[in-house]
């Protein structure tokens, strides 16, 4: 496997975070939101979390599509893991289940190539200024949000009430009317402080 491959299946996993859990021979619909520390957060429900062979497949089961090998472990949302529930509130709004699960990457299959979990779990090193830097860019940047994201739309749509939830170095997570939208920032950004700038000079 390149690291090209790893890189694009990476930006993948970002830009697409709703998708299908396949478990027990069952899919069910499943939104995912991102973790400090590379990983995924989702409610989930309890066969999914018995489960010993489960897999979610982003977008759905296509042969483009990101199929990851992952291990589902149980939070409690009034727990010490209880941030990522609210961050997958933050995301994607009302939980349809009760239950919550951090999401370890083992593996994925993509393009036909093996990618480890390690090449997709990366943490994120904004995470301590994350909450600064979405209240910042939401306070003072809304116009700039809107043009970046319909920059980096492939089919050319505008975001209605756009809103950042997430910032890394690989971009930001918009959540709009129609779900989250991915602004990959194209090379790393190297510290936070680059975050508003680049954002404000996108096209």
């Amino acid at each position: 496997m390149s690291d090209e491959i790893a890189e694009e299946a990476f930006q993948f996993l970002r830009a697409h975070l709703s998708g299908r859990i396949r478990f027990d021979g069952e899919r069910v619909e499943l939104r995912v939101a991102p973790t400090p520390d590379g990983n995924l957060v989702a409610p989930v429900m309890v066969a999914m979390l018995r489960a010993f062979d489960v897999a979610i497949e982003l977008p759905d089961d296509s042969d483009d599509s990101l199929v990851l090998q992952v291990t589902l472990e149980q939070v409690e949302e009034d727990g010490p893991d209880g941030a990522l529930c609210d961050r997958w509130c933050i995301y994607h709004g009302e939980p349809p289940d009760v239950r919550w699960a951090k999401i370890l990457i083992d593996a994925a299959r993509f393009k036909g190539y093996f990618v480890d979990g390690q090449a997709l779990a990366r943490a994120n090193p904004f995470a301590a200024q994350e909450p600064a830097l979405c209240k910042e860019l939401n306070a003072h940047c809304r116009e700039a949000v809107a043009r970046a994201a319909l920059a980096a739309s492939s089919g050319g749509h505008k975001l209605v009430d756009p809103k950042v939830v997430g910032v890394d170095p690989w971009g930001i997570d918009v959540r709009a009317q129609l779900g989250i939208a991915r602004i990959p920032a194209g090379t790393p950004l190297r510290d936070p402080a680059a975050v508003r700038p680049w954002l404000e000079s996108a096209r």
